[in-house]
């Protein structure tokens, strides 16, 4: 790795400011914690810019990262929430590279920082699309335009998701891949083997697309009473979701576990990882759990970078409940395949990852 620079007075890591709209398990929160956890704090630390707490607080602060709170924009208004930014920006002149991973939001982060004088502006697409209402999905387009004039930098989850948030054809989109940490997910077998145990791992909203998943899983139990759907997350999503499982009549079946602080236990007790979502900037969940040997099933919407073992299956979502079923109930989940020598190659080792990150970030202050 990379020396500290003469520009690091007294030996002091340089500090990232992160921007955020909260900082709970989700998606990308997950990926920047990751990379938190193995960077070379003595060189680079990590602050934040939420709006939205969460469950990593307490270990960021362990870390030594700070944490700045502001209201987000849905609830003080564009106007307000302008004022909250520029306020911090002027009132911390101390950050020279801000990495903003709030969708198109980033397009008011990255302009705001411009106007503060701040050299180094990042934004980081995690997505491949918008969601929410329509009023909302026009508020985030508006905002979108700005990323491009004020950025300096453009980083991406995949191939996708830089198309969807910079524009197509770019040559200068950095894919960032989302490493995860292979020590953690290893393919141990803690299967029960009289179950078929069918996993889903993801907040719990319209675009993971749960309620297709519920009536898939209808369609499973009907030919296999032994037959378990686990779904970890929350979201708002949660009590429709419940209603509808007892509708079914699959309470018995159907285990919502809630905020999951331990994902790698849960891939290996399960038999099959499903999700059927509308869209996904990556999906790093099929990537850890092909690190754990488990057999996945995508909606052909998830980029074809989450595809690092032969292990993982994508179906239109225009094939219906049935035909997922049957591909669930046909798949063979015998064995589990250590995936890890393949996983490396394609890039997601969260060592890596962190590493070449850092690197940027160290030469991005060295040339200040």
């Amino acid at each position: 790795m990379n020396t500290l620079n003469e520009k690091q007075v007294n030996s002091q890591p340089i500090r990232i400011l992160h921007c955020v709209a909260g900082i709970g398990r989700g998606g990308y929160e997950t990926y920047i914690m990751n990379l938190y956890r193995n960077i070379d704090r003595t060189k680079v630390q990590f602050d934040f810019l939420y709006s939205f707490g969460g469950v990593y607080k307490p270990e960021i602060e362990a870390l030594g990262g700070r944490l700045y709170k502001i209201p987000f924009i849905t609830e003080k208004g564009p106007f307000a929430y302008t004022k909250y930014v520029r306020d911090f920006f002027a009132s911390h002149p101390e950050y020279k590279i801000v990495h903003s991973h709030m969708d198109k939001f980033s397009g008011h982060i990255m302009r705001e920082a411009k106007r503060a004088g701040i050299p180094v502006r990042i934004s980081h697409s995690h997505s491949v699309a918008s969601s929410g209402v329509l009023a909302y999905k026009l508020v985030k387009g508006f905002y979108g335009f700005m990323i491009n004039p004020n950025c300096t930098d453009r980083f991406a989850c995949s191939k996708e998701a830089g198309d969807w948030l910079f524009g197509k054809g770019r040559s200068d989109v950095n894919v960032v891949k989302n490493g995860i940490d292979l020590k953690k997910f290893s393919c141990e077998d803690n299967r029960d083997r009289e179950k078929l145990t069918i996993s889903c791992v993801g907040r719990l909203a319209e675009e993971k697309n749960h309620t297709f998943l519920i009536d898939i899983f209808n369609e499973v139990y009907k030919k296999n009473k032994n037959a378990q759907l686990i779904i970890a997350g929350t979201g708002d999503m949660e009590q429709p979701l419940k209603e509808k499982v007892k509708a079914l009549g699959l309470t018995q079946a159907v285990d919502f576990m809630g905020d999951c602080s331990d994902v790698n236990a849960l891939l290996q007790k399960t038999d099959i990882m499903c999700l059927p979502s509308l869209f996904e900037g990556l999906g790093i969940v099929f990537v850890e759990a092909q690190a754990c040997g488990v057999k996945c099933i995508a909606s052909d919407r998830v980029p074809m970078e989450a595809k690092v073992s032969d292990d993982i299956q994508f179906i239109p979502l225009e094939k219906g409940a049935q035909y997922w079923a049957d591909a669930i109930l046909s798949t063979d989940v015998t064995e589990k395949k250590d995936n890890h020598s393949r996983i490396r190659e394609c890039g997601y080792d969260i060592g890596e990852v962190a590493e070449k990150v850092q690197d940027f970030y160290l030469k991005k202050y060295a040339e200040l």
